[in-house]
């Protein structure tokens, strides 16, 4: 079956669109640089399980807010995180969590193929996402670009299909976004909490260090 734009595109907002459940067009930019723990670790904050890497007992946590087709997340990603998962998430200083924050259809596609990869080929998939992202995300065919990324991945066509009509993964993953945007504050991509404090933009190694510096101090 020919999978062509128009319904990927149907398909891959479906749930955000047929529940209006897309983000709002506009955000409040007055967010508070501190956030409450229970507010970041509640239920509503990740309606999917959540995706990490790292030790749970590591000093620090980390927690991204992304978007598969933000450039600046992209550049991040392939940037400066494989240097900050080699200098702090492996070494058991700090905890990584990754969560979605799409701002329209394209990207909570590629949000739901990751989602569908098993459980050890999720950030693999994320990563290839953003290695690969100037080839479906700003593409004139997304949907031909990320069949070609999830087939090279070991998804087929009809994975790649059912996937991205699941109506429910698709409304999780709009649901991640919402509550970010509301309760959190997120209102760009990428934003990190780091121990609770908001930082936005994508960060390079060297500003990872002064940031985490004074919280491992003694650890």
């Amino acid at each position: 079956m020919i999978v062509d734009r128009r319904r990927f595109l149907v398909t891959a907002g479906l749930a955000a669109l047929a529940a209006g459940l897309g983000l709002p067009l506009s955000f409040d930019p007055a967010a508070a640089q501190t956030v409450e723990q229970a507010k970041l670790i509640a239920p509503e904050a990740s309606p999917l399980p959540e995706k990490a890497l790292g030790s749970a007992t590591a000093p620090v946590t980390v927690i991204e807010y992304a978007s598969m087709t933000c450039s600046h997340c992209a550049a991040f990603h392939t940037g400066t995180f494989p240097e900050l998962k080699k200098k702090y998430i492996d070494t058991g200083k700090v905890r990584f969590i990754f969560r979605e924050f799409p701002f329209e259809p394209v990207a909570t596609a590629a949000f739901m193929l990751a989602r569908c990869m098993p459980e050890d080929k999720y950030f693999p998939m994320v990563s290839t996402l953003f290695e690969t992202q100037k080839t479906w995300a700003y593409s004139t065919d997304p949907a031909a670009g990320l069949l070609a990324v999830a087939k090279q991945a070991g998804m087929s066509q009809a994975d790649f299909e059912k996937c991205l009509t699941d109506q429910q993964l698709g409304e999780k993953v709009q649901e991640s976004a919402l509550y970010a945007n509301k309760e959190l504050g997120v209102n760009a991509t990428p934003t990190f909490f780091i121990n609770g404090k908001k930082v936005s933009g994508a960060l390079g190694i060297a500003e990872w260090d002064k940031e985490l510096a004074p919280l491992l101090a003694g650890k």
